[in-house]
């Protein structure tokens, strides 16, 4: 299970030469380790054939399309469970002391709750422990499972395979609302949140101390996520 989870990471992962080179080496580690059922693995080869066959460029724009540019194919766990809420910090700075206390440091910038990240984490638990944790979310995997297909996305065999590895079936009554809540028709793009606000040359410029809204936010949520790394 240890090397599947790190292939499923690595698959979530903004594409590269280095991917692209031992996709094959991926296949054959998730074929010799068996963790996954043979339907499971069929699901994934189209998504396989795709880093050997097309141009990274082309990948790479596909990937920043799809979770780059909308919150309801964030690849942040906590986006779907808590939005931009005062509880998704606290939820980040719980899991961030949960790799602490397991001696899996972060070394990269990125948030704890970063499915990429999260998957590499499980990877270095015992199997029964893994299976519990990635049950945990299976209703947000379930859903981003359903956005994929609909778009016809080979992506969505990643999450089909997730939610195969998972202890747990995701709650439909979780599933329901989560698809309520974080429509993709109801949301706005990322792009659209983070634009800048038209400039008044006219009027003073208000002194807030710093970024607010969906900046602020990330930043705090962040600052506190280094803060127990670093203690």
């Amino acid at each position: 299970m240890r090397m599947t989870l790190r292939a499923m990471s690595l698959l979530l992962g903004y594409p590269s030469a280095e991917l692209q080179a031992h996709v094959g080496e991926l296949r054959a580690a998730l074929r010799a380790e068996g963790a996954l059922p043979p339907e499971a693995l069929r699901r994934l080869e189209p998504l396989l054939r795709s880093f050997e066959t097309e141009d990274l460029l082309d990948l790479q724009a596909a990937y920043s399309e799809l979770f780059d540019r909308s919150r309801a194919l964030s690849l942040h766990l906590f986006e779907h469970v808590h939005g931009d809420s005062r509880e998704r910090g606290q939820a980040m700075i719980d899991l961030g002391q949960q790799y602490v206390d397991r001696g899996f440091v972060m070394e990269v910038a990125e948030l704890p709750d970063f499915l990429p990240m999260f998957l590499e984490f499980l990877s270095c638990s015992p199997p029964r422990e893994a299976r519990e944790w990635l049950g945990e979310p299976a209703h947000v995997l379930a859903v981003l499972d359903q956005r994929l297909s609909e778009r016809d996305s080979p992506y969505a065999a990643v999450f089909h395979a997730l939610l195969a590895l998972a202890s747990a079936m995701p709650d439909r009554a979780a599933v329901e609302e989560l698809e309520q809540r974080t429509a993709p028709k109801a949301e706005k793009s990322i792009d659209e949140e983070w634009e800048d606000a038209p400039v008044n040359f006219g009027a003073p410029v208000p002194d807030h101390g710093g970024p607010t809204g969906v900046v602020a936010k990330i930043r705090a949520a962040r600052r506190a996520v280094q803060a127990v790394i670093k203690s």
